[in-house]
């Protein structure tokens, strides 16, 4: 398991980026979304946690098989999705990541917000995160895939209308007002022999990637939601919502359609091996009953007879 906090600074306020986490999250999935692949949303509702108080609940389902290395791609079927599980407490949230074929590997997400610079070396309470696993992401400087860069969301060139803030400059953190840090311990694990740190350290660059963009939109988006009530920002989720499912179920795979015919199998199968192969959706060759009758056998001539047995003996001794 390998695990590593992130510690991501923005110019707004806790308060603020409530209503500007949910918007970005609707936004951010609806336009990855598309051609089959992408967030499915199967569940969103009001929940209540015994110690963060009341909140909310959400289920979905990732799609993503043509974003994935060729290394491992290689050994996972063709169409496959990640679940996320996500309770948000706000400003405490824990989110959950799990593939149904890979019941070894999982991603544990915790986060808590604060108004400061990302200087909290235990905002979890619990044990200090060693400064080695710690990392600060800039969202004006760090580097992010070429594939995700828009002028629109480069910070050093953006500008609030609504509220006067941006562009950012070099040493920012320092001194800027309002400034909010989002922590978040990441948990990876994936134990398979031979894979797991390949596959442990391939994951937390992509988390480093999604943390980097996401909150550089939630920043660079500002002006589309401050001012959006709660209510008004969760009627925002509803509708994007809706056109997400409907982008991921564009796919039949993803919808419940039925799935493209697979080669049949001629070969002997045993009772286990048929039904194992009926629950991966493969169809076998129909192969004769053995307890069915069949054409009969011609009659078998007769034996000769036995020759007559010796006298049964009573005791052990020779004669």
């Amino acid at each position: 398991m390998l695990m590593k906090e992130y510690r991501i600074c923005m110019p707004l306020t806790v308060e603020e980026y409530q209503i500007g986490q949910l918007y970005m999250i609707s936004k951010h999935s609806c336009e990855q979304s598309g051609g089959g692949e992408g967030v499915e949303v199967v569940r969103n509702e009001p929940d209540t946690h015994p110690e963060h108080g009341p909140g909310q609940v959400t289920e979905k389902r990732i799609y993503l098989s043509s974003k994935l290395p060729s290394w491992v791609s290689a050994f996972v079927p063709r169409i496959f999705y990640v679940t996320e599980k996500a309770w948000n407490f706000y400003p405490y949230t824990i989110t959950e990541y799990s593939v149904s074929f890979l019941p070894k590997f999982s991603i544990r997400i915790e986060t808590r917000f604060e108004n400061n610079n990302g200087d909290n070396n235990n905002v979890f309470g619990d044990t200090p995160t060693p400064a080695a696993s710690v990392s600060c992401l800039d969202i004006l400087s760090d580097p992010i895939p070429d594939k995700h860069y828009k002028e629109s969301e480069d910070l050093s060139r953006w500008m609030s209308d609504k509220t006067g803030r941006g562009p950012l400059v070099e040493g920012w953190r320092k001194d800027n007002r309002p400034i909010m840090c989002s922590y978040k311990r990441v948990e990876c694990k994936f134990e398979v022999y031979g894979f797991q740190g390949k596959t442990e350290e391939f994951v937390h660059r992509c988390i480093r990637d999604i943390l980097l963009v996401g909150h550089r939109q939630a920043v660079a988006w500002l002006d589309e939601w401050h001012g959006m009530t709660l209510e008004e920002v969760r009627e925002y989720e509803r509708k994007l919502q809706e056109q997400t499912n409907s982008k991921v179920k564009s796919n039949p795979n993803n919808s419940g359609s039925s799935p493209v015919p697979r080669p049949m199998f001629s070969r002997s199968l045993s009772v286990t091996d048929e039904r194992a192969l009926k629950k991966m959706g493969l169809t076998t060759a129909a192969m004769p009953d053995p307890s069915a009758p069949s054409t009969p056998l011609p009659p078998l001539p007769p034996l000769p007879p036995l020759p007559p047995l010796p006298p049964l003996r009573l005791h052990s001794t020779p004669e």
